[in-house]
């Protein structure tokens, strides 16, 4: 069985578990299958919002389908996220991460 297959058993599982709805995007970008993962991290970023690493993987993901604008906003929201959670390493890489893309 793949990795895709037994991510989605644990979901069926554990279907509020935000690692991995975001495992589970992650292994979509690996075979090139964008929308899923999008779709992955969007469900993730509305049913689990203070899940922080969804917002860095999901404005990469944007960027790379020339959806700055959308990008950008996420990466605004993580910023949000990430200071209210006081997590330092997350909120330092969406800032250099929104910094690159808008400067």
């Amino acid at each position: 069985m793949d990795r895709i297959e037994k991510l989605k058993q644990f979901l069926n599982q554990s279907p509020n578990e935000p690692f991995l709805t975001h495992a589970l995007a992650l292994e979509w970008i690996k075979i090139g299958n964008r929308e899923e993962a999008l779709a992955c991290f969007e469900s993730n970023k509305a049913h689990n919002p203070e899940y922080v690493g969804t917002y860095y993987h999901l404005a990469k993901l944007l960027e790379s389908l020339n959806k700055n604008e959308e990008a950008i906003a996420v990466y605004e929201a993580g910023i949000a996220v990430a200071h209210k959670a006081a997590d330092m390493h997350a909120l330092n890489e969406l800032r250099a991460a929104l910094e690159d893309l808008t400067y």
